[in-house]
């Protein structure tokens, strides 16, 4: 079919649908904390919104449909979110929010807090509970040894330590 026939935004319209940001299948679990974050960019989101929908500007109409569309996606992640309290978790073995310490074959010591996809961030050194090395250590107590399966190769880990800091 030509394109001729086909009729796009003419510059004073606004995008109309963008696509669903996917969710990842996974059970949602998130600690309380991690939840009332979620909760908290829900209302900064819900906030923009109404403040982009009483701005009439073609920028903020151009605007407004990526803000609902991650309103949309924040607002199904809080609804199937599971909350897993750390201070509830039994201390025989590491599980969801679990502190740990771990010593390298390298003799280098790396510290990860397991927490929940959304609370997941690498630089901080919280690892997802679905991430390769939080699966590793899963049920796993003080001198066990878990593989580290990284993009730059294994590395052996022995579990020096962990705690519920939330207790």
């Amino acid at each position: 079919m030509s394109r001729a026939f086909v009729k796009e935004p003419d510059g004073d319209q606004a995008d109309t649908d963008l696509p669903e940001r996917p969710q990842s299948g996974l059970p949602n679990y998130i600690s309380p904390t991690g939840l009332a974050r979620l909760n908290d960019r829900l209302g900064e989101l819900s906030r923009e919104r109404d403040a982009l929908k009483a701005d009439d500007s073609l920028a903020a109409k151009n605007r407004l449909k990526p803000v609902e569309q991650e309103l949309r996606y924040w607002q199904q992640r809080v609804q199937a979110a599971i909350p897993i309290d750390p201070a509830t978790q039994p201390a025989d073995a590491i599980r969801f929010g679990a502190t740990v310490d771990l010593l390298g074959e390298d003799n280098k010591k790396y510290t990860f807090t397991i927490v929940g996809e959304d609370e997941a961030d690498p630089a901080n050194n919280r690892i997802s509970w679905a991430s390769p090395l939080a699966k590793a250590l899963m049920g796993k107590q003080i001198d066990d040894v878990v593989i580290w399966e990284r993009p730059n190769g294994e590395l052996e880990l022995e579990i020096a330590g962990f705690e519920y800091r939330n207790r």
